[in-house]
């Protein structure tokens, strides 16, 4: 396909993991975010990701040929050449409607721009925009690297040419596309896990039992790699806190109304890796503690 330039928003967990996949594609990159010290971060967590795979030999690219087409910018004004725009900011809509305003005056007419965000409906992040119809979700998985699914949403004013670029973007970073025809909070995969997480988190606040052996439980009987207590320290709580009360304001349904114990974790800074606790204890090294 015809895309050699992506400009990705957010240089976190999920801004720095979409821009590896699309170097290791052959794709140049520009990541941008507030400050310097950031991006440095997000280059140094790729540059180890990406060593990982040259070691395991699952790319054939040296580390400094992949490394070399990434770019960083504190600059929003380095949008204004890329072919696909991915944001992966915080998942606050008037944070994201305060990036696309300034990214809508930067980027050119034929610029498709598209929301990593997990659970706002598009239609709602593209209203901010001159042109909504080329206008998409783009909803990858954490850690962005291994996970194969890319939900590609369309919006209430998505054209069938943007929401089909999409789907051959994902596929030539190697993923596979999963197609959301309808803007709905939380889109497909989300909404399914949600509840499924949610229910196991009231297991645990009533007693029923440990997220140890909800989390065994969950690889052994249906061979999930991470039981949702281990993916939800990796996200981070108040990420997953964030998406949960997205979908409850929007549909207004009570079976997406965030559990007590996930509401008192987050008040209480109990995020997961990132702050040494979540629903397990961690070393400094991110190691869980035994």
């Amino acid at each position: 396909m015809d895309i050699s330039n992506v400009f990705v928003m957010g240089a976190g967990a999920m801004g720095n993991g979409i821009a590896q996949v699309c170097a290791q594609t052959g794709i140049s990159v520009v990541m941008c975010d507030l400050s310097q010290d950031l991006l440095d971060k997000a280059v140094k967590n790729i540059n180890w990701s990406v060593s990982k795979f040259v070691e395991k030999g699952k790319i054939s690219e040296s580390l400094d040929t992949v490394m070399g087409r990434i770019q960083t910018s504190t600059d929003y004004d380095a949008a204004a050449e890329a072919d696909l725009v991915i944001e992966a900011v915080f998942e606050k809509i008037e944070v994201k409607h305060e990036v696309f305003k300034k990214l809508d005056s930067v980027v050119g007419e034929k610029t498709i721009l598209a929301s990593n965000t997990s659970a706002i409906p598009i239609t709602e992040i593209a209203a901010v925009v001159r042109r909504p119809e080329q206008f998409i979700g783009l909803h990858f998985f954490n850690p962005v690297p291994m996970m194969m699914a890319v939900e590609v949403i369309r919006g209430i004013a998505t054209s069938d040419e943007a929401f089909h670029y999409g789907a051959d973007f994902v596929r030539f970073i190697g993923k596979e596309p999963i197609m959301v025809n309808r803007d709905i909070a939380g889109f497909i995969l989300n909404r399914i896990n949600m509840l499924s997480n949610m229910e196991a988190y009231r297991l645990v606040e009533q007693g029923v039992a440990t997220p140890e052996d909800i989390d065994k439980g969950m690889r052994l009987a249906f061979g999930r790699r991470m039981g949702p207590f281990e993916t939800s320290d990796l996200v981070g709580l108040e990420v997953q806190l964030m998406a949960y009360n997205n979908v409850y304001q929007e549909e207004k349904d009570l079976r997406f109304y965030p559990p007590s114990i996930l509401r008192r974790k987050v008040l209480a800074g109990h995020w997961g890796r990132k702050t040494g606790k979540g629903w397990y204890e961690y070393n400094p090294d991110g190691t869980r503690k035994k």
